[in-house]
């Protein structure tokens, strides 16, 4: 299974940006995906995700009320709605598919990652 991200890019603080990730496979639909995301010199860190069986989303405390995780089953996709972005959301920005239905909040979690995104926001 490959992860295509994308829409990633440079924006001013207080800006938007939706990042989207395609499936090559079908196959993912049963399992949670998950956004995450790592600062140079920092590790690896959960942005948000979302559950196969309810839709449930969670996301960290640090984004929570200006990013939307979603998805679109039909086409294998899997978006990230960022929104009144700030200067510490600079980052590469990944996509992760669960080992299960559910997400969860440790990077060990997860079988497949897509190749990550850019995203600087500049103040």
């Amino acid at each position: 299974v490959q992860l295509q991200a994308s829409g990633g890019g440079l924006v001013q603080a207080g800006g938007s940006l939706r990042l989207s990730c395609t499936a090559s496979r079908s196959t993912v639909s049963n399992n949670g995906m998950a956004w995450f995301r790592q600062d140079a010199g920092k590790e690896r860190e959960f942005v948000g995700g979302i559950n196969r069986i309810s839709a449930t989303t969670f996301y960290a405390d640090s984004v929570k009320g200006r990013f939307t995780v979603s998805r679109d089953y039909a086409k294998n996709t899997l978006y990230l709605q960022m929104n009144s972005l700030k200067p510490e959301d600079t980052a590469v920005y990944y996509c992760a598919v669960s080992r299960t239905p559910y997400i969860v909040s440790y990077t060990g979690g997860y079988t497949y990652w897509g190749q990550g995104t850019q995203v600087t926001v500049s103040s």
